[in-house]
């Protein structure tokens, strides 16, 4: 009887561990999934599946995200419990200062003039968060790492609808140079149709030799030199960079900013992300009934547009680089301060208008423009010990800035800075210096619930709207009891100042009249949207992907799981 007990015991043991260490990943592309879920199944950890999910990514997301761009990252230790927070963000060359994007005539670049060329590009950080992710949190071989993206770039992958919308939007001349015109348009000057399938061997080479080799190679061998010339020798908007400024990238470990928001504890990278954001948008709404509201509720909605019209003032004045500006991060998120802010919310009328708040401690900034994200990418992974990595990857702009080396795409995060420097006289926080690292919305994200267990783990892509699809998602998860991929596929309200946009065939394009009456003026537009997660429901992982993109996610069987098509978003493509 004993035995039999002892036996059952094991059992039901194993069945739990089985169940708690079932891995899953969620990736903007299958085939990037299914590098990461290679990894897992040769026993490698979530930092094995994230650094190989990145690398895939980069061969056939070239748009988004690649070796030329930077990212965040959040990592869970299952063993120890502490979540790792790294800030891989490209950085500005030593010559770069406030007057960078002025022409010769004395006056600022428009965004436009800017982004195309050398001067935008920044000292990418990606392969140093691959390499300082592995070598912290990995288990396998480092070269064991780039096999599924070698494989990808050397054999061929195929364009998809998604990338080729892309390719039809950007402009084939003035922009790229020979070898991406060649890779991505046919002879004629076309957009490359869907289903053509593409190669990379300059991309592959370089992976190999980084394989083999390790990431210096990168950042101090011939690529190096490469880059720097490639940027100082650009034909349009030539930059200064230097080899120092390349062999001089480090990924810093920032400490961890958390908050909570209705006893569940939030997780992320600060305080120049998204993160602390995110969390003023959801104290903001603390103290309304969201979960008595609902998700078809206008009033919510308008709750949730005017709370992100007052976080997203305080961002565009407050947060910067904290190693070049104080950034008043503690009075942001202080009880008082989110007290005061709340009570400009009403529920049954819209703020004339909207201006940042003054946090204790802040200096002297003020209020800048918004500036414009896109070209970004998420993923996350949970391994069979229940580590998680949860990572977002960009080189900003679509195809970055034009400029390509070794098969790559350079990034031209520099126009995340304020190109104009000042406001009134006075300096902003985010203007551009000299090795400062420019203000992000990147927000990956990692949340427990109240009982201190991990619920979720999530990130989106998309430029400054990353923010808002955070903040719904949560709202989603937390106030109104929908899995992650539910609350991922809710439509988006997205109001980052006075106005904004609801999106487009979603159901809140149904509410505008109801909104209106609360004084709202909505545009309908789609949203270039791109979420995943992964969370821990019903005793297993569950993983959840954006249905406005071509993400899934995926188990150990290597069986794509693809969200239900959603009714909205089919005439642009996430970004």
């Amino acid at each position: 009887m004993l035995h039999r007990t002892l036996t059952a015991l094991v059992l039901f043991l194993s069945f739990a561990s089985a169940a708690v260490a079932q891995p899953m990943v969620s990736a903007a592309d299958p085939r990037a999934a299914a590098a990461g879920i290679e990894m897992l199944n040769r026993g490698g950890t979530a930092a094995d599946a994230a650094v190989a999910m990145m690398l895939a990514l980069g061969v056939i997301e070239p748009a988004h995200s690649g070796l030329g761009g930077g990212g965040f990252l959040v990592y869970h230790d299952a063993r120890t419990g502490k979540i790792s927070s790294y800030d891989a963000r490209e950085a500005a060359p030593a010559a770069a200062g406030p007057d960078w994007f002025y022409g010769a005539d004395g006056k600022p670049m428009t965004q436009r003039e800017a982004v195309p060329g050398g001067r935008s590009v920044g000292v990418p950080g990606a392969l140093r968060l691959m390499e300082t992710t592995h070598a912290e949190h990995g288990k396998l071989r480092w070269k064991t790492l780039f096999g599924p993206a070698v494989r990808l770039a050397r054999d061929g992958w195929a364009i998809t609808p998604r990338f080729n919308n892309f390719l039809t939007r950007m402009p084939a001349t003035g922009f790229f140079n020979d070898w991406a015109k060649a890779y991505l348009y046919t002879a004629g000057g076309q957009a490359k149709p869907v289903g053509t399938v593409v190669y990379n061997p300059e991309l592959a080479t370089l992976y190999e030799t980084i394989a083999r080799r390790g990431p210096d190679y990168f950042y101090v061998g011939p690529p190096a030199r490469t880059l720097a010339a490639t940027v100082n020798g650009a034909a349009r908007n030539p930059s200064k960079m230097t080899m120092g400024d390349l062999a001089s990238y480090k990924v810093i470990e920032r400490p961890l900013l958390c908050g909570t928001y209705r006893g569940y504890r939030i997780c992320g990278v600060g305080p120049a992300t998204g993160t602390p954001v995110v969390l003023l948008i959801l104290k903001q709404l603390e103290r309304f009934d969201m979960a008595g509201l609902g998700k078809d509720s206008p009033v919510a909605w308008h709750l949730f547009a005017e709370s992100s019209r007052l976080a997203y003032a305080d961002r565009d004045t407050w947060l910067a680089d904290p190693d070049y500006v104080k950034v008043p991060i503690e009075g942001l998120l202080a009880a008082n301060y989110i007290a005061t802010r709340s009570a400009l919310i009403s529920p049954d009328s819209t703020m004339a208008s909207v201006t940042p708040g003054q946090p204790a401690g802040a200096p002297a900034f003020p209020k800048a423009a918004l500036q414009p994200e896109h070209g970004t990418s998420s993923l996350t992974a949970v391994d069979r010990w229940g580590n998680i990595a949860q990572a977002t990857v960009t080189i900003e702009s679509v195809f970055g800035s034009g400029q390509s080396m070794n098969g790559i795409f350079l990034n031209n995060e520099l126009t995340d800075f304020n190109i104009v420097p000042d406001k009134g006289g006075a300096l902003t926080a985010n203007r551009l210096e000299g090795g400062k690292r420019p203000r992000s919305s990147m927000s990956p994200l990692i949340v427990f619930d109240p009982a201190g267990k991990i619920r979720l783990s999530i990130g989106a892509a998309g430029g400054s709207t990353i923010i808002a699809q955070l903040a719904k998602a949560l709202i989603g998860v937390i106030d109104w009891k929908l899995s992650a991929q539910d609350a991922i596929s809710l439509g988006l309200l997205y109001a980052p100042a006075p106005g904004g946009v609801a999106e487009k065939d979603s159901a809140i394009e149904a509410m505008l009249p109801m909104l209106a009456t609360l004084g709202e003026k909505l545009n309908v537009a789609p949203l270039g949207l791109k979420a995943n997660a992964v969370e821990w429901r019903d005793g297993a992982w569950v993983g959840a992907a954006d249905p406005r993109s071509e993400g899934v996610s995926m188990g150990l069987d290597g069986k794509p799981i693809k969200p239900v098509t959603a009714t909205f978003q089919k005439d642009r493509p996430s970004e």
